[in-house]
Parts: C-alpha cells; structure tokens; sequence
C-alpha cells in the first residue's frame, strides 16, 4: 500500500503547497484538531505536514495519541514571514548583483 502526504496549513499557506500538487486541507485553530484526528485515523495517510502554530494548537490528548502511534508521522514546519528577507534571500540577490553586475532591485 502507498502511503499519501497531507498538509494542513492556514489559507494564506495553501497556496503554495497547491501548486506543487499536494493535498491540503485548510485549517485553524479551532479546526485543526478535528481534521488532525480524522487524517490519524485513515490508514492511507503516511505523513502529515502541519504548520506550526496549528500544532501548538492541538488538544493535549491528541498530542499524546500522535505521540504513541508509528503513522502517520507528523511534522511541523514554520510559518512563512513576510517581513524582511530572509539570510537566503540576501545572499541570492547578492549573488545577482555580482553576475549582472549593478544593483539589483528587487520588488
């Protein structure tokens, strides 16, 4: 049997995982650990990617229950920061700057 990658993420996440073709399902808060407990119990569902701050917001029960049980393997991932640019960021404008060989301005 395969087994399928989920991601449950706030709507303004969605997006990008969409476009890579993934399953997500949108959730917050309140929400997530309803839809948590439903993709712990199908049996087709190997990993679930679950943005941060929704995981700080599982029940303490539930954490507990995905605590004990091999599948499927949850894994958080931080939540995108739209202020300021990232270290990588800075270094690939760096890197454009040099090869074109003025100041490159990003929007």
């Amino acid at each position: 049997m395969e087994l399928s990658t989920r991601i449950l993420c706030r709507p303004e996440t969605a997006a990008g995982f969409e476009l890579a073709s993934v399953r997500v399902q949108r959730v917050d808060e309140t929400t997530v650990g309803e839809a948590m407990r439903k993709l712990a119990a199908d049996p087709s569902v190997g990993v679930v990617l679950v943005e941060e701050p929704l995981r700080r917001a599982f029940p303490e029960d539930l954490r507990h229950r995905l605590d004990r049980q091999a599948l499927p393997i949850v894994v958080s991932f931080p939540s995108p920061s739209w202020e300021g640019r990232s270290a990588a960021e800075e270094h690939v404008l760096e890197l454009l700057r040099q090869a074109v060989g003025y100041r490159v301005r990003p929007r």
